[in-house]
């Protein structure tokens, strides 16, 4: 318990326990008149009232009732409020028999009314104690849930992510194996490129998003480096609209749906094939196609881990405000079969991305 709500416990105790008891004590005075004996036992009353509240305020938190199940909780309670009730009747009783001894000569039964105002002075105490701290408890424990599933989901979010094919940066640097004599400027380039990609994949698990423009570059990267390994059985085109390049994205999405385009379209195609990535605004959203040469009845390819990454990972960043989609498309005499894949972002900044629009305009 914290200091503040120690000293606002300790205050309601006193105030509350001294106002019901000297309460009695005044009515107790206006009619029979002023007695030292009454006021030493009213005070008594009191201390003993905290005394016992604050007993089952120890015995509430040693044992955690108030993170048991409801049904549980209440017999618990009433037993509490039960033995507390009897405890202050055995204190009180034979004390009232001596000092105010007229008051039960026509109580033939004075245990019970005893027991009942003490039980409803008790039951007040316990119930309102006990509901404010088994709601506190079920907020608090909402929250910690609340905490852990948005740590899971970071969690998942960091491994997504941080996802590069190992494979590929193996046929990356088998390709500038290939061209530090034949082409050692172009070996030099690769190697800067590759660079660059390994670098972004060990930065995108500290970074949620990224600008497009700075994955487009990520994108160039990769498709440069496979360029060198597929040379002219590769085609890529990217088209931007300039709007959307402060726009937000998650990191190494786009490489890694451009990847799968190649691994399961380009690379099973006998001629080879194109890649081709395209950006636009549409009714306040960034909208991203990628196409490429394929079929998508092909199960390694419908099932590749990219499409996978795409989907869970916009569902933890942006909720069900994105959206991710892949078809077939017809085929055409020029492209042949063609899959697409059409990704959808909600602005999260769309102040920031208006100011940077109008920059560019």
């Amino acid at each position: 318990m914290s200091t503040s709500k120690r000293k606002i416990y300790w205050f309601c105790q006193l105030f509350g326990w001294s106002l019901l008891i000297l309460v009695e004590y005044v009515a107790y005075v206006l009619e029979a008149g002023f007695d030292p004996d009454a006021l030493y036992l009213a005070i008594a009353n009191i201390f003993l009232g905290i005394t016992l509240t604050h007993l089952y305020r120890l015995v509430l938190r040693h044992w955690n009732w108030v993170r048991l199940p409801f049904f549980q909780l209440v017999p618990r309670v009433l037993f509490s409020v039960l033995v507390l009730a009897m405890i202050m009747t055995l204190v009180n009783i034979p004390i009232d028999r001596r000092l105010f001894p007229q008051y039960f000569i026509e109580e033939p039964w004075p245990t019970i009314g005893y027991m009942l105002t003490w039980g409803k002075n008790m039951f007040a105490w316990v119930l309102s104690y006990t509901v404010y701290h088994y709601v506190e408890e079920n907020r608090n424990a909402e929250i910690e849930r609340i905490l852990l599933k948005t740590s899971i989901r970071e969690t998942e979010a960091k491994v997504l992510r941080s996802q590069l094919n190992p494979h590929f940066v193996f046929n990356a640097l088998n390709s500038i194996r290939a061209l530090v004599y034949e082409n050692p400027t172009k070996a030099q380039q690769g190697i800067t490129q590759l660079s660059n990609l390994l670098r972004n994949s060990l930065l995108a698990d500290r970074r949620k998003t990224v600008e497009l423009r700075e994955e487009i570059r990520t994108v160039e990267d990769y498709l440069a480096l496979e360029k060198v390994r597929y040379e002219d059985r590769l085609t890529s085109y990217i088209e931007l609209d300039n709007r959307t390049l402060y726009w937000q994205v998650p990191p190494m999405m786009l490489q890694t749906l451009v990847e799968n385009a190649i691994k399961h379209g380009v690379s099973t195609a006998v001629g080879g094939g194109f890649v081709e990535v395209k950006s636009s605004i549409e009714t306040d959203k960034l909208h991203i196609i990628i196409r490429n040469t394929g079929v998508l009845g092909d199960k390694s390819a419908s099932n590749g881990f990219g499409l996978a990454n795409t989907a869970q990972r916009l569902e933890l960043l942006y909720g069900p405000e994105a959206s991710f989609t892949i078809f077939q498309e017809e085929d055409t005499p020029t492209s042949g079969p063609v899959v697409c894949a059409e990704i959808c972002i909600p602005a999260q900044s769309e102040g920031i991305f208006r100011r940077k629009e109008e920059a560019i305009k």
